[in-house]
């Protein structure tokens, strides 16, 4: 969850490393700090906050370096402080890290007479490998010997002094990647935070260990045997991730939509009449239950494509949140495609419920933004979403594309086993590739969205409803308005309601029902009649159809320009993001950067 970046070589690192932290800051900013050193003692520079409070203690500080070693934290052992911000010293240690040491409690008992300085896991193992430094191992013996103790998740990037221009890292459960530079070496979290450094990767694998000078690097698998790994050339990267003209990343990232669906589609679908590319390798007819795992709003695109799967390709789908997964210990059967799906590939839960799966003798499928990612190095089969970065924590784009591509497969499937006509495969392909043009249309509707955000954002709370493929859509809305407005929303299927959530219900209480005019939306209007009548005041947002249908029965109306059903949802989703948006807005609240949250969870 946290961001690790170190560099080392032979010029002063300190203002690249803050770029690099910049960079990662969206896996967290509840503090940050700087550890840099040439040939004598470390000097380090710690913030609570975020990295702008960094910036301004360094202003004071004025520390530099040739090699140095930075993070930004998502606060797990400890709140967040100056005494818990990494890097966190020992002796002769200095050390960042990403993860959760499980048995640090039991680690820091056993450091009889030793002085703790904050209350965090990461400075336990500062202190494990300074005593073994004390009792005569080298820099690289304490180092390796410290991972065999640690149980937990970790990515560390550690600088030992008597260890001039070497950097010590590893990585179990959280990823790290090492940066090939000329003259220099780089380590980081992920490539966004290199990119700028270097386009030469090279991921390490799962209980990996490295040394780092500025000419080169040593890597060890976990039997600390010298091994070698693959090099990964980056792409040049043609999306703007800075915020251009607009406030937040989250807008920006909203109005990018028709191009990263665009993108999307553009690897999966060429004409309406043509068979789709890049899945040719894909045999659906050999599955017949898929299995979707994910977590967030990743679980929400596999809960619509549930719909899609099971109503369009006739394919039974089971779908779970990642983190319960393998806890449930579930019924899995050889006749199942696993498909993972996560924006990062890093995300923790989702991570292990597919190694679990491939354990189980599962094929695997991953549906992900970053190629380069773990998950995508793992499965069997790796899909890219192609939104490109995305850097608001409450995702936007990444959705849409997650759903675009997942309505491509269920149309796959669809097609290769016959499972409806040749005409209803065209159609709806006619439709995927109208979406682009749907979306920006949609778009259009921002002003209209604003006036209503501003209603809502006096509530204390607020109710989002739906019936079939809107349901989950109604729980990706309440999610966006509780992650970035801290708004208590919830999202219910609208046949639930009179089962107890009505109870709810009472004079002024929002209520938005997500209904395009489908079979389902004559139920749906009944249970909106059912909240108005106890004084709810209603939002539908349904298309011209609908709005005819349901004429004064809400107290506002938004109508989705015209497109195919079967696009509607997804189109549907960007008012839900707007909507979330202008209510944070309103409220004054960090939108791109809410509280208590990171972008990518990589612990459990």
């Amino acid at each position: 969850m946290c961001g690790v970046i170190g560099i080392v070589g032979t010029t002063t690192v300190t203002d690249r490393l803050v770029d690099g932290l910049k960079r990662l800051e969206y896996r967290g900013y509840d503090s940050a700090g700087i550890a840099v050193a040439s040939e004598g003692p470390h000097a380090r520079s710690r913030a609570k906050g975020k990295i702008v409070n960094l910036e301004s203690q360094l202003a004071k500080d004025n520390i530099n370096g040739t090699m140095g070693i930075a993070h930004t934290r998502w606060a797990t052992h400890g709140v967040p402080n100056v005494k818990n911000a990494h890097p966190h010293k020992a002796g002769r240690v200095s050390i960042v890290h990403n993860g959760i040491i499980e048995n640090f409690a039991e680690l820091r008992d056993a450091l009889k007479n030793t002085e703790i300085e904050s209350d965090t896991d990461t400075e336990i193992v500062a202190h494990i490998i300074n005593e073994a430094l004390d009792k005569g191992a080298s820099p690289q013996e304490a180092f390796s010997q410290s991972l065999s103790q640690l149980n937990g998740a970790y990515a560390f990037v550690c600088m030992i002094e008597g260890a001039p221009n070497t950097l010590f890292c590893a990585r179990s459960g959280s990823p790290l990647a090492i940066g090939v530079g000329q003259g220099e070496m780089y380590i980081g979290s992920d490539a966004l935070a290199l990119e700028k450094l270097t386009k030469e990767l090279v991921y390490l694998e799962e209980g990996d260990w490295a040394i780092l000078t500025p000419s080169a690097f040593t890597i060890f698998d976990e039997a600390h045997t010298e091994v070698t790994r693959e090099t990964t050339h980056l792409a040049e990267n043609t999306a703007e991730t800075g915020k251009g003209n607009y406030p937040h990343y989250m807008l920006k990232e909203i109005y990018e939509q028709p191009v990263t669906i665009h993108q999307t589609l553009s690897h999966f679908v060429d004409t309406a009449e043509a068979p789709f590319t890049n899945l040719k390798g894909i045999d659906f007819s050999s599955f017949n239950r898929l299995f979707i795992v994910a977590c967030g709003t990743a679980y929400y695109s596999g809960a619509v494509a549930k719909y899609w799967f099971e109503q369009i390709s006739g394919i039974a789908v089971e779908i779970d949140i990642a983190s319960e997964f393998r806890y449930r210990q579930p019924v899995l059967t050889s006749d199942t495609l696993f498909i993972a799906i996560s924006q990062s590939g890093e995300t923790a839960d989702t991570l292990a419920a597919l190694r679990y799966a491939k354990a189980q003798g599962l094929k695997t499928m991953t549906l992900v933004n970053v190629m380069t990612s773990t998950m995508a190095r793992e499965a069997d089969i790796a899909l890219p979403i192609n939104a490109g970065p995305e850097i608001g924590v409450a995702s936007t784009k990444a959705f849409t594309s997650q759903l675009t591509a997942l309505a491509t497969l269920a149309l796959a499937k669809a097609e290769q086993t016959g499972q409806i006509s040749k005409d209803e495969i065209t159609a709806h392909k006619q439709a995927l590739l109208s979406l682009p043009s749907a979306v920006d249309k949609t778009l259009l509707l921002n002003k209209s969205i604003k006036d209503f955000a501003k209603t809502l954002s006096g509530s204390s709370s607020a109710f989002f409803l739906g019936r079939g493929v809107y349901y989950p859509i109604a729980l990706e809305a309440a999610l966006k308005v509780k992650e970035i407005s801290y708004i208590h929303a919830e999202g219910f299927a609208a046949g639930e309601l009179k089962h107890g959530p009505i109870a709810l219900i009472e004079d002024g209480t929002p209520v938005i029902v997500l209904a395009g005019h489908d079979p389902l939306f004559d139920k749906t209007v009944s249970n909106m009649q059912s909240v108005s009548a106890r004084g709810a005041e209603v939002c539908l947002v349904t298309d011209a159809k609908g709005k005819e249908t349901a004429k004064d029965m809400a107290d506002h109306i938004l109508t989705l320009p015209d497109m195919a059903p079967f696009i509607a949802p997804i189109a549907l989703t960007v008012i839900a993001q707007l909507m979330s948006y202008h209510i944070a807005v309103h409220l004054g609240k960090d939108v791109d950067q809410p509280r208590n949250l990171a972008k990518s969870v990589t612990v459990e």
